[in-house]
Parts: structure tokens; C-alpha cells; sequence
């Protein structure tokens, strides 16, 4: 959360003309509430569940670039269906993740570093690529992605 995976991911997908989801818009509209507001009503387990299920249907449909929430890594269903994909983990010091995570109040209230605790080893396992937004902006993290792939830029 706070990482700008939506703004990267969105110039990503446009850069190589594939279709983006994001797991925000798709808890909206499959179960009607936000990532706050799911935690709230179900708990943060079940919102972790749900956001697992978007990565795995989205990575059995078409390509596309899929913008996940950090909690999938947890689920070993996911990190075995990420071996098939890019992954690239925008990442920042918690300090600065903390403070772009107040910007919104659709996101739950974790604390970055406790999540750090939890899952950096999972992050570690699937990455392919590591940016750090602290001093990338989307269009270089998009730029690097497209370096490390060998691609170019859509025109």
C-alpha cells in the first residue's frame, strides 16, 4: 500500500498494450466495499483472501499487467502462479510507505513494518525486479521494467 504500484503499473501496461487490473477497483466491484472497508466488516484475513483470489484469476486469463496487493506473497497458491510472470516489487522504506498510506482512506491501517516482517522473504522469492519508489517515479519504474524485459516502449 503506498507504494504506487497502480500509477507504475498503469504506465507499464500502456508501454507494452496490455490490459491492467488492480485489486482496489476489483474488490470494489466484486464485493462492493474498499480494502479498508473489507477488513473492517470481515476481518484482514478475509481481505487477504480476496485479494489472492484477483491474482490468480487474473493470472489465468490473457496477459496483462496486474497491479497486487503486497498480502498475495503470503499465499503459496500465489507465489507458485507467480513463477510464470514478471514480478516487480515497487518497495520504500516503511517510513515513507507510512506516510503515503495516510493519503487515503480506502487502505486499512497496517503498519508497514510488521507487513515488511511478514513477507520481504516472499517478496524476495518472486521478484524479478525490485524498485525502489522512494526515488523512482512511476515512468522510471515503468522504463526499468521495460529495460530488464529487453522490450521497447509501445509507440
Amino acid at each position: 500500500m503506498g507504494s504506487g504500484k497502480t500509477a507504475a503499473g498503469v504506465l507499464i501496461a500502456d508501454a507494452l498494450g496490455l490490459p491492467f487490473t488492480d485489486s482496489d477497483p476489483f474488490m470494489k466491484a466484486k464485493y462492493g466495499a474498499s480494502a479498508a472497508q473489507i477488513a473492517a466488516r470481515e476481518g484482514a484475513d478475509k481481505l487477504h483472501h480476496y485479494e489472492s483470489e484477483h491474482v490468480v484469476q487474473e493470472l489465468a486469463g490473457e496477459p496483462k499487467v496486474i497491479a497486487a496487493a503486497a498480502s498475495t506473497v503470503e499465499d503459496p497458491q500465489v507465489r507458485k502462479a507467480l513463477r510464470t510472470a514478471f514480478v516487480v516489487w515497487v518497495d520504500a522504506p516503511d517510513e515513507v510507505l507510512a506516510q503515503r498510506m495516510r493519503s487515503s482512506d480506502h487502505r486499512p491501517d497496517f503498519d508497514p513494518a510488521v507487513m515488511r516482517t511478514r513477507r520481504e522473504r516472499y517478496f524476495r522469492e518472486v521478484a524479478d525486479l525490485v524498485c525502489d519508489v522512494e526515488v523512482m517515479r512511476p515512468e522510471q519504474v515503468r522504463d526499468a521494467v521495460l529495460r530488464e524485459m529487453d522490450r521497447p516502449a509501445r509507440d
